[in-house]
């Protein structure tokens, strides 16, 4: 059989390591495939000596003009960012390119079209390395439990995110001080929002979310929470309760819905997921047949993502190979066709809660506050009382489950408390069982 022929537009981390894993492992690969894989063209802006490229490669800025060319069957688009590379990948598609891609917000926010251009145009868009580096997750969850109804998933799916609340719980450090570390060891942006307000993990579990119960990408519609709040006092507190500080991406049907979001979580210290640290990443599913199950690895950097946009290229052209037109046999979003249940509203998801109110030391205060609780529905797991911080006394509150507009209202009601001083901080928790 012929070579297939791939243009890698980008030569970033991600790129670089690509054609780095292509060159080492391609006896490899040529055994999985039963064909060479021969790249001809390179897209850049700035040229890397430092990749040692075979002569033969051909190098352009010119990334439209790329993907037009007639040698090129497969593009691999590891830029980032939405523009040009929605541009570059819509271009593609109709010159009936294959496409692999890494660029989990250019999915999450175009995938629907883009999604459909590919199926109108009989080719794949393949995006295992947008979601959590070298974790097979898209895979696991369009093939490895196809055979399952997907209740839930809860993920670890942005490393510094998770690092810095790791730093925060084992060495009692600031929030700011560790984001500063982040960024000097270069986890972090110089502009870090995608990262610490959830942004970059609500890109990934649109996608999680579509795979998981056959429904469009509706990035819009996730309800996104950052980190920046948490105060080392609330990581410590979490842990005398029992309890440690994630942020997650949580995806849940529910009787008239699906609960889409993305926040800080109390999890029970005792469960896996709980004690993923660093910069790792961590997936668990609940499935109706195989229950829950925990996928763990590195979520960032050259190796691991590069080992999944390589295996999205083996998959390409092991379908090129044994299917007629090289549309693939696997659906984009994992099903034939897709479901119509809403996405709830912030308002009408459900999780237990907890609070840290800083009040004045008077009689009554605790009295006051749990009584609010009671008029509107809400049920109290644990009070804890901690020492006095200046002229406050910190109540601590853990709650059963409750819709979010209740709580909503109690939070409104206690923070008007003439006694309340400061914003009322409030953490979802999960108990993540069955």
């Amino acid at each position: 059989m012929k070579p297939v022929r791939l243009a890698i537009l980008g030569l970033g981390t991600v790129g670089g390591g690509a054609l780095k894993l292509l060159k080492e492992n391609a006896a490899e690969i040529k055994r999985r495939t039963g064909r060479e894989i021969q790249i001809t063209y390179v897209g850049t802006r700035r040229p890397r000596p430092d990749l040692d490229l075979d002569p033969s490669i051909k190098q352009s800025a010119d990334l439209l003009d790329i993907v037009r060319q007639p040698d090129v069957d497969v593009v691999v688009e590891v830029m980032g960012g939405i523009h040009p590379a929605y541009e570059v990948i819509k271009e593609a598609i109709l010159h009936g390119k294959q496409v692999v891609t890494a660029n989990k917000a250019l999915l999450a926010e175009h995938g629907n079209e883009l999604f459909k251009l590919a199926d109108d145009n009989a080719v794949q868009i393949a995006y295992e390395a947008a979601v959590a580096g070298g974790i097979p997750i898209i895979k696991v969850m369009r093939e490895g439990l196809a055979a399952n109804k997907i209740e839930w998933l809860a993920g670890i799916i942005n490393g510094t995110g998770n690092f810095i609340l790791t730093e925060m719980r084992d060495k009692g450090r600031a929030f700011e001080d560790v984001l500063k570390e982040a960024q000097e060891l270069g986890y972090a942006e110089a502009d870090p929002t995608f990262d610490v307000e959830g942004i970059d993990a609500a890109h990934k579990l649109t996608l999680l979310a579509s795979i998981a119960f056959g429904i469009p990408l509706q990035f819009d519609k996730v309800f996104t929470e950052g980190i920046s709040k948490i105060t080392a006092q609330d990581v410590k507190y979490a842990e005398d309760l029992g309890f440690r500080i994630k942020h997650l991406g949580i995806a849940r049907r529910a009787e008239n819905g699906i609960e889409l979001r993305v926040h800080p979580t109390l999890i029970p210290e005792e469960q896996l997921i709980a004690n993923v640290n660093g910069v790792k990443n961590a997936v668990l599913v609940q499935a109706n047949a195989v229950g829950p199950t925990l996928y763990y690895g590195a979520g960032a950097g050259a190796g691991p993502t590069a080992s999944a946009v390589v295996a999205d290229i083996v998959d390409i052209v092991r379908d090129i190979s044994y299917t007629e037109d090289g549309a693939g046999t696997i659906p984009q979003l994992a099903f034939e066709s897709l479901s119509d249940l809403p996405i709830l509203s912030r308002e009408e998801m459900t999780t237990g809660y907890y609070i840290r109110i800083n009040a004045e030391d008077q009689t009554g205060v605790l009295a006051d506050v749990t009584a609010i609780l009671s008029r509107n529905g809400i049920s109290i797991d644990a009070i804890m009382q901690q020492s006095r911080l200046k002229d406050l006394i910190p109540i601590v509150i853990l709650t059963d489950p409750v819709k979010e507009a209740k709580m909503d209202e109690a939070l409104k009601q206690i923070q008007a408390l003439p006694v309340i001083h400061g914003e009322i901080v409030r953490i979802r928790l999960e108990s993540l069982d069955n």
